[in-house]
């Protein structure tokens, strides 16, 4: 079965896209910061990660850059969800290992298109 982590410090956000996922097939886990999220890589790595960008404790982008030194850490497809949507933030995003990137709020259809494109879906 497919597995997805959502790092987010919104417990809406994490309710939505659980619902969301869990309707495409995946088995989800939940982290409401980036430090919660490592921890729960390194107990199992997910096949993909939903990721925000604001975040207590660890940001999205600190977050992805200790991801991607991890054993293992380079397998996730990282999709960041965020509020950010100007294009230096993308830039900054996809540099750091991010795989896509999707605007808040969004729909079913919207996150399914995205996993699409990093091949799962």
């Amino acid at each position: 079965m497919k597995t997805c982590l959502i790092v987010d410090d919104s417990r809406v956000i994490r309710k939505v896209s659980r619902h969301i996922l869990e309707t495409l097939g995946f088995t989800v886990d939940e982290a409401e910061n980036g430090q919660l999220g490592l921890d729960a890589c390194d107990q199992e790595m997910p096949d993909v990660i939903l990721l925000d960008w604001n975040m207590p404790v660890m940001t999205g982008i600190e977050f992805i850059v200790h991801l991607r030194q991890r054993p293992g850490g380079d397998k996730p497809k990282v999709v960041f969800c965020t509020t950010e949507n100007d294009v230096a933030h993308i830039r900054q995003a996809i540099s750091a290992g991010a795989d896509e990137y999707v605007m808040k709020p969004f729909d079913h259809e919207t996150l399914q298109i995205k996993l699409q494109l990093v091949g799962f879906a």
